[in-house]
C-alpha cells in the first residue's frame, strides 16, 4: 500500500483558481501524481466556513458529480493529468488576501485525508 505524502497531494491544487461566480465558489485541481480514487468527499473548509457534502460538487470529464454520491461503490478514478474542478454553494466566506482550504477526503488505501491549503484572493 502506497501512501502519497502531504506535500505531493498540495501539488494537485491549482494555485490562483480559487473564485467566486454568482452562483458558487470554486477552484480547480489537476492530477500531476499519478491515478488515485477517491472513494468520499467529506467537507470542505474555507476559512471558517465549512461545507458539507450536500454543498459539495466535483466536475470533472464533462460529469458533475454531488459529494453525496461518491463513495465506495462509486468512486472517483482521479487518473494522471486529469483535471476537475470543485464547485461549492455560494455562500460569503472568502475574504480579499489569504484564504485557507481544507479539503477532507477518502481514499479506499489511505483512509481519511485532510489537506490544508491556502490561495490568495484578491477581491477588488
Amino acid at each position: 500500500m502506497a501512501i502519497i505524502p502531504d506535500f505531493l497531494i498540495k501539488k494537485v491544487y491549482q494555485k490562483g483558481t480559487l473564485r467566486e461566480t454568482a452562483d458558487a465558489i470554486l477552484f480547480d485541481l489537476k492530477n500531476v501524481i499519478g491515478p488515485g480514487i477517491i472513494s468520499g468527499l467529506n467537507s470542505i473548509q474555507i476559512n471558517d466556513y465549512v461545507f458539507e457534502r450536500d454543498g459539495i460538487k466535483f466536475s470533472t470529464k464533462g460529469n458533475i458529480l454531488s459529494a453525496d454520491s461518491v463513495d465506495e461503490n462509486n468512486p472517483i478514478h482521479f487518473c494522471f493529468g486529469q483535471e476537475g474542478t470543485f464547485i461549492l454553494d455560494k455562500v460569503k466566506c472568502l475574504k480579499n488576501g489569504l484564504n485557507q482550504i481544507i479539503i477532507e477526503l477518502t481514499n479506499p488505501e489511505a483512509g481519511t485525508i485532510k489537506v490544508t491549503l491556502s490561495d490568495m484572493l484578491n477581491l477588488a
